[in-house]
């Protein structure tokens, strides 16, 4: 797991830390945040006054490709999803791969090739503490990572969640840290993979900011964002007044065109809704959670603002099977397709 003895919540995500720990684990991190709150105060300004200044250049018949509709699948969830996933007709997968499992990473390789050769397969290489404080351990084991998959995928998202310490990353400086050794071993022995970074989750991007304007000798070949906006209802609801779904796009497509450290591609590659009744698979309470028609709007929704802000290249849907927030409901061993499921195989079947 992300923290050893730490259990993992039935919703597929670490879970919560306990307040001790927590101030235990920023213990010494002082500077560390001076240095984040330093970047945003010197960026933030500029880049906030170029997003208000610039037009939105959406060209609305952008990324109507099956592509564009991504899915994330995992190991845990079984062989069923393969048929389900040629059912959705999906062509771009994103596969979770944990650093704390390496013991049983040709179990993830088999799975990963399960979904056939005409699949676009990104890894998520899933931090552990233990590889974020021993940098040999990591040195070592992601050489390892990508010998095993580089016949499989030629993308690799480093880190996930990174500014949410329950994932494993205390600082950004610890993720930068952790990056930069990545890329180090990726430029030495596969120096035609691409990585993909900086993951952070929610509409934070004073933590995006920081990734993009350092020191550090990093460059993410593709940008990945988690951009959940379920605590909005629709993504077309606001947030602090003026950031919708399209704005907070637009604001992010400005910050990664202003810095050095990243291509101009971004990847969405995390977003869902909370289901109502399905505690606790759900990994929200129950005041944010949607109904099932609900959920399959909002997706629809979703879909149709980042494809047309012509500023996403995909978008990864969090995930095939969960009963919380999924397109498919496997309680009790059964499976059943929700109707966002029929949704995202409409979605799919129309683009081209």
């Amino acid at each position: 797991m992300i923290f050893k003895n730490y259990p993992w919540h039935i919703s597929d995500q670490p879970a919560v830390l306990k307040k001790t720990d927590k101030k235990l684990l920023r213990k010494g991190t002082s500077l560390s945040f001076l240095t984040l709150l330093w970047t945003n105060v010197a960026m933030f300004p500029f880049l906030f006054l170029k997003f208000l200044f610039k037009k939105n250049n959406a060209i609305n018949s952008i990324n109507h490709l099956k592509s564009f509709y991504g899915l994330c699948v995992n190991l845990d969830k079984g062989s069923v999803q393969v048929d389900l996933v040629n059912e959705l007709g999906v062509k771009s997968l994103q596969i979770r791969f944990y650093l704390s499992d390496m013991k049983n990473i040709d179990k993830y390789v088999e799975f990963a090739k399960s979904f056939g050769a005409d699949k676009e397969i990104m890894i998520c290489v899933i931090q552990s503490r233990s590889h974020i404080e021993n940098h040999e351990l990591l040195t070592s084991d992601i050489k390892i990572v990508f010998e095993k998959f580089s016949s499989i995928s030629s993308e690799f998202m480093i880190g996930n969640a990174v500014n949410r310490i329950k994932w494993g990353f205390v600082t950004m400086e610890e993720y930068l840290h952790f990056f930069e050794t990545v890329q180090r071993s990726r430029d030495k022995y596969f120096p035609e993979l691409k990585l993909i970074g900086s993951s952070v989750i929610d509409f934070e991007f004073h933590f995006t900011i920081r990734s993009l304007f350092n020191n550090y000798k990093i460059h993410f070949d593709r940008l990945a964002t988690l951009l959940y906006v379920d605590r909005r209802g629709s993504p077309r609801n606001t947030q602090y007044g003026i950031f919708d779904l399209q704005n907070k796009i637009n604001f992010l497509d400005i910050i990664v065109k202003s810095s050095s450290k990243s291509e101009n591609i971004i990847y969405i590659t995390e977003v869902n809704w909370p289901l109502k009744n399905t505690a606790p698979y759900a990994p929200t309470s129950e005041n944010e959670c949607v109904s099932e028609d609900e959920y399959t709007n909002y997706m629809i929704e979703y879909f149709d603002i980042a494809r047309k802000s012509g500023k996403i290249k995909k978008v990864f849907w969090h995930q095939l099977i969960a009963p919380g927030y999924g397109l498919v409901d496997n309680k009790e061993g059964l499976i059943r397709k929700m109707p966002q499921f029929y949704a995202m195989k409409e979605m799919v079947a129309n683009a081209s």
